[in-house]
């Protein structure tokens, strides 16, 4: 029958019509956790990718545990806006030795090294062609459009390219279709009931026809049919299958892990406030495999004479009294099969602590910040381009040769074998 066809026809709308409002529901919730910002230069061209990647690798090896690419203040100020506030003479000297930028009297760097508790800024020695392509790709990334998202261990916010569909874009366009298919629910409720008043003008309709015309449309009987109760069975299978596919992935994974130490020793106060060597208390860190946990000595050549009231301070002169070591619980761990040597990267790659394990000097109680997976490790091998310390002539060898055959281009870990299986695996 023509009437029971319009019945199913107006089913199949109500349910494209029901789709369409959930999708623009679900980009409205996930349009709520971000926010973008327009490029302030109206499109700043793009360096060429052999600037723009040198650049990048230069700011991911060296600039990120202290800044960020955005506006958003980490240890030291962001980036957006750097060039408002400073020209390129200016900033690649206070790259190169940001002390001798201060005490040469310079009002603006004395203002920002006093703004920010007199930290010192690490001196880079770069070359005059690899600070442009720093500040190239500091100028283009800072300045594009930006996509802030709430991190979800902390609250703090990472932007990156705002590539794809724009979110207005998106919404523009998801509200058209909404208006037309209104239109087109609209049209076929008043061909329905044109031809319904049709239908029951005529008299040779059986009582089984004028059933099926003067039924009513009962929107909620789509949420009792088979397609919509089988859809919703799919869903809910799927969304358990990949919760449970990432539970399993994730299996080893300790990111944010922050047991409650013995005694409760506090980072933000010794290595922030006192700006303790992470070296003193972590002896291994710069000359062996393990960083070490400080033992109880190391503790007590302060705390012989300061606060030795303190009832924390009392369980080490407990444990040096039992003659048994402090019990800290370790928190950064690799299985067994995996080799990691802490003097290669920090002392020979020259990697900042927080680097891998954030910014400690900050944290009441210290957590694992990174995932520390396999992927992570590859990552950053394949990304970081080789820096060493001075004097070392292996490196300085491998360089020139790589300089003599692939040009300015940076060479990663990856091209020195920082992607072999035995580096890291016995």
């Amino acid at each position: 029958m023509f009437a029971n066809r319009i019945t199913i026809y107006q089913k199949l709308l109500f349910v494209l019509l029901f789709g369409l409002f959930t999708s623009y529901g679900v980009h409205a919730q996930d349009s709520l956790a971000t926010a973008t910002t327009d490029n302030a230069d109206g499109g700043l061209a793009k360096p060429s990718d052999e600037v723009y990647n040198t650049g990048k690798t230069l700011w991911e090896q060296n600039c990120t545990s202290c800044h960020n690419i955005n506006a958003e203040k980490k240890v030291g100020p962001g980036m957006k806006g750097i060039f408002e506030r400073r020209d390129r003479a200016w900033l690649k000297p206070w790259i190169v030795n940001s002390q001798a930028v201060i005490a040469s009297g310079d009002a603006y760097a004395n203002k920002l090294y006093n703004e920010y508790n007199q930290t010192v800024m690490t001196s880079f020695a770069f070359k005059d062609e690899e600070l442009d392509a720093l500040l190239d790709f500091i100028a283009y990334e800072s300045e594009q459009e930006a996509v802030v998202v709430t991190d979800t261990d902390g609250g703090n916010t990472v932007a990156g390219d705002s590539g794809g569909i724009s979110s207005n874009y998106f919404n523009l366009l998801l509200g058209v279709l909404v208006f037309v298919l209104i239109l087109i629910l609209a049209v076929l409720f008043l061909m329905v009931t044109i031809l319904n008043r049709f239908l029951n003008q005529k008299e040779d309709l059986n009582e089984a026809d004028k059933e099926i015309v003067n039924q009513k449309f009962n929107p909620f009987s789509i949420f009792q049919s088979r397609a919509f109760l089988g859809g919703v069975a799919l869903i809910f299978v799927l969304v358990v299958a990949k919760t449970g596919l990432d539970g399993l992935i994730g299996v080893g994974i300790q990111q944010g892990y922050a047991p409650t130490q013995p005694i409760a020793f506090s980072h933000k106060l010794h290595a922030g406030m006192y700006e303790i060597d992470c070296g003193y208390c972590h002896t291994g860190v710069y000359k062996g495999k393990s960083a070490t946990i400080p033992s109880a000595n190391i503790c007590m050549n302060c705390h012989n004479q300061v606060k030795v009231g303190s009832p924390e301070i009392q369980k080490i002169y407990k444990a040096i009294e039992n003659d048994k070591p402090i019990e800290w619980i370790r928190i950064h761990n690799l299985p067994d099969l995996a080799y990691f040597n802490h003097s290669q990267h920090t002392n020979v790659a020259g990697l900042e602590c927080t680097q891998c394990h954030g910014e400690v000097e900050k944290m009441e109680v210290v957590a694992q910040r990174a995932p520390l997976t396999m992927g992570w490790c590859i990552n950053c091998h394949r990304q970081s381009a080789v820096d060493h310390a001075e004097g070392n002539e292996y490196y300085d060898r491998l360089l020139e040769y790589h300089e003599g055959t692939k040009g300015k281009a940076p060479m990663t870990v990856e091209q020195i074998g920082g992607l072999e299986c035995s580096k890291c695996h016995y």
